[in-house]
């Protein structure tokens, strides 16, 4: 089974994702803020974290950053990070956040499946 972690206060957001992943091969669990990133991935161990790049109190770019700089100390297991961006612009900014791939928004659940596929392997 594949465990999910979804990043995001957008409902939308959530929606979408789910609808695109959602089986009974997948496990999607929803945090609503950045800062609950860490000790979710330490808790559950996810096989690839979906982080919005707009979420509340602790941006996706700052998340992924944590998760990275934390993986490196031994703290977190290394984990992948696909971002969900706003703007085709904003891919520089998941690439400074050392992301594994990245879509914008909005998304249709085709995109959503080949982006997860494409971070895992």
């Amino acid at each position: 089974m594949t465990q999910v972690l979804l990043a995001t206060d957008s409902d939308s957001v959530h929606s979408a994702v789910d609808a695109a992943l959602g089986s009974d091969k997948t496990d999607i669990a929803r945090v609503r803020t950045g800062v609950e990133v860490r000790a979710a991935v330490r808790e559950q161990q996810p096989d690839v974290v979906i982080c919005d790049l707009q979420i509340g109190n602790m941006g996706g770019m700052a998340t992924c950053l944590d998760l990275r700089l934390e993986a490196e100390m031994g703290r977190v297991p290394e984990t992948r990070v696909l971002m969900l961006l706003d703007r085709e612009a904003d891919a520089y900014l998941a690439k400074q956040s050392r992301a594994d791939g990245w879509l914008v928004k909005p998304l249709d659940a085709v995109s959503v499946q080949r982006a997860v596929l494409a971070v895992l392997s």
